[in-house]
């Protein structure tokens, strides 16, 4: 198998790459220790049966540009896949401002062909490639060098397969007509707004109990500050102070270094220095944030979901996934059902290709138009 180190050999195999309608793509790398990761190997195949159409990159290797890499992610004519592909874009998105298009993630076109809801490679490659993987490398340190053979036929592997079940996948939806659902899915993964971080919004993200809007205004500093210093550090989130910490010190207020010290979930690092004095600063600014500037969680909102509506919705979800072989959970999640349910109408199962499936006769359902039964061991829908 072929390692490839130079910018002069990747950019030979990204010319040739260039010739064929796909390319299979994945990576390995680590995020322990940092709060970006850090990519240690890129692995790429052609099409093709055998290992001498795919590479590893060493993406540490000394003076290799991943450019002619990120050329072939902007070529319009080359479908780019990949599997569960959210992690790797966010490397190549932060690495280089590039996402791969047009893209194609074998994880979310299974659960449109009816292999279940987030199936894993491994599964993929057992029922599709026929193959057993050896699992063995999954968590090896991949920034070691060298690698060993072991490592290197465990990561070839994640592209070889790939092959034949983005073939069969792809085939597949062609065959039934929906490749624009899959499209429609991918919208998200193509976005750049996924992956970028803001540190003004990470407060949205920390659950708590407590909603007023003070409480909130200081929890929102204190995660403001953790996520620039994070990504300024580039370390975890966590390695700064944790989210139980962050909630008690939004209780507690502590005003100086002296009652920071009192803290019973901070880290012993985060007592002093800037960590502390960013935490001070923060907790100041959400005790001094103005009422009209406070975030505010809408208690109204809560739903006033029927349940019985809820339970048949439940039920034709049920029936629909039988029927279109779809992944329940890609059809609607159990939100959407409680809002529809609660006679909510803005909401993802009603868009789409989901509407086709589901939502039309969900409203349907909701209004009263139709009943389901039960025939031959099936659900049914019944006119009324």
């Amino acid at each position: 198998m072929k390692t490839v180190t130079t910018t002069e050999d990747l950019a030979s195999f990204c010319a040739e790459a260039r010739k064929h309608p796909y390319v299979t793509v994945d990576t390995e790398f680590l995020r322990e220790r940092t709060y970006y990761a850090k990519l240690c190997l890129v692995q790429l195949a052609m099409p093709g049966k055998t290992d001498d159409t795919a590479v590893l990159v060493d993406p540490m290797a000394d003076g290799l540009s991943l450019e002619p890499l990120y050329e072939l992610f902007r070529d319009p004519n080359v479908v780019k896949v990949f599997h569960a592909a959210r992690q790797d874009l966010e490397i190549f998105f932060v690495d280089a401002g590039v996402i791969p298009a047009p893209l194609f993630d074998t994880q979310v076109a299974a659960m449109v062909c009816g292999f279940g809801e987030q199936v894993g490679y491994e599964t993929l490659v057992k029922r599709i490639a026929k193959h057993q993987l050896d699992k063995s490398s999954r968590f090896t340190d991949w920034s070691r060098r060298p690698l060993s053979d072991a490592q290197k036929t465990y990561a070839l592997a994640d592209v070889t397969h790939l092959r034949r079940i983005y073939e069969y996948l792809d085939a597949e939806l062609q065959k039934d007509g929906r490749e624009k659902w899959v499209e429609e899915e991918l919208a998200i993964l193509s976005n750049p707004e996924t992956y970028i971080t803001r540190p003004e919004d990470a407060w949205q993200k920390v659950k708590t109990r407590t909603t007023t809007p003070k409480f909130l205004a200081i929890v929102r500093e204190l995660a403001r500050f953790r996520e620039d210093y994070a990504q300024k550090k580039n370390i975890p989130r966590s390695r700064v102070y944790k989210d139980d910490a962050l909630i008690e010190l939004a209780s507690t207020k502590p005003q100086n270094h002296e009652d920071l010290g009192r803290s019973r979930l901070l880290l012993r690092e985060a007592r002093k220095g800037d960590v502390a004095d960013g935490i001070l600063a923060a907790i100041k600014a959400g005790i001094d944030c103005p009422a009209e500037k406070a975030p505010r969680v809408d208690t109204d909102e809560k739903l006033n979901v029927n349940p019985a509506i809820a339970d048949l919705l439940r039920v034709l979800l049920k029936a629909k996934t039988e029927a279109s072989g779809v992944a329940a959970r890609l059809i609607a999640s159990s939100s959407d059902l409680d809002a529809l349910a609660a006679g909510q109408r803005d909401v993802p199962a009603l868009q789409g290709w989901r509407r086709d499936v589901f939502g039309e006769d969900a409203l349907r359902l909701c209004d009263g138009q139709v009943g389901l039964a039960a025939k031959a061991g099936k659900i049914i829908i019944i006119e009324r």
